[in-house]
């Protein structure tokens, strides 16, 4: 595919600062010792995505888009929740900045996977960007002092596969709006189960539920909107390496607004990660 155009780039770069916040407003809400729990993620999750399911059906609405989900719309809705548990539950233990890398990281493997699956051709170029990519998140992730904790890796790495699932699902989308509606209403059903049945929901401070709103209302019903309305105007290949762009403004964000710590492994890995990104757009 070729350059796009203005108005493309600037709805792409509306939709990575987004996903950002995305990161930031969990791991803010989360990040304190005395209430982050696995209960507290769920519910923190369950009321992002019911939030999210508000704002949109207002949008669609207004829009007068049809909002019934379908049978069609099932793996969409699942692979939703299942990024939107997984995201929450592996930020009661690790950085916003960490957490970006290896969830867009994921992303990317998952999308150019699925693109050759589905009969994209991928080139040389993207497949050694693929390579260096990971050599950097296998750097970051390698066991020492500023390594995140294993178990909090793989749920945002199964986050990050979850999230390419659902991309490359939704890309063909003819109304992007009510289809993005009807996956968060879809998943309002397994939101509301999950934070009744989860213990110690209840420690979801008053803090958390305004990010977890803030976080559902706009930077992922709103993010999510202009995510599928750009999705179609993009290739696989740049659609996946364009979002590893996230983990740097999550980190700078990290650094500025939630005191997190830019170790030199972090720098490098990202230095690494970023060289294949830019490898798998070209190719």
């Amino acid at each position: 595919m070729g350059r796009i155009d203005v108005k493309t780039s600037g709805l792409l770069l509306l939709t990575l600062i987004a996903f950002a916040g995305n990161s930031l407003l969990t791991r803010a809400a989360l990040s304190d010792p005395a209430h982050a729990t696995s209960g507290s993620a769920i519910a923190f999750a369950a009321v992002r995505l019911m939030s999210g399911a508000v704002v949109l059906a207002g949008l669609a609405t207004w829009r007068h888009q049809p909002l019934r989900p379908s049978r069609s719309d099932l793996p969409t809705i699942f692979a939703l929740f299942a990024y939107a548990a997984a995201f929450s539950l592996a930020y009661v233990s690790m950085s916003a900045a960490s957490g970006a890398l290896i969830l867009f990281a994921m992303v990317q493997v998952t999308m150019l996977a699925l693109g050759y699956l589905r009969g994209h051709r991928i080139g040389g170029w993207a497949i050694l960007g693929v390579v260096i990519a990971l050599s950097g998140l296998a750097w970051l992730l390698f066991p020492g002092l500023t390594a995140p904790p294993l178990g909090a890796a793989l749920l945002m790495a199964l986050a990050g596969a979850a999230w390419g699932v659902y991309s490359l699902l939704g890309r063909g989308a003819s109304a992007p709006l009510a289809r993005t509606a009807r996956n968060f209403i879809g998943t309002a059903p397994l939101a509301l189960i999950a934070f009744f049945l989860s213990p110690m929901a209840s420690a979801l401070t008053g803090f958390g539920w305004l990010m977890a709103l803030t976080s559902g209302a706009v930077t992922s019903a709103l993010g999510y909107a202009l995510w599928y309305a750009v999705l179609p105007r993009l290739s696989p290949s740049l659609a996946a390496s364009a979002q590893l762009s996230v983990p740097v403004i999550t980190a700078f964000a990290g650094a500025l607004l939630l005191g997190e710590p830019m170790g030199m492994r972090l720098v490098m890995a990202s230095g690494l990660i970023l060289g294949g990104v830019w490898l798998s757009a070209r190719g």
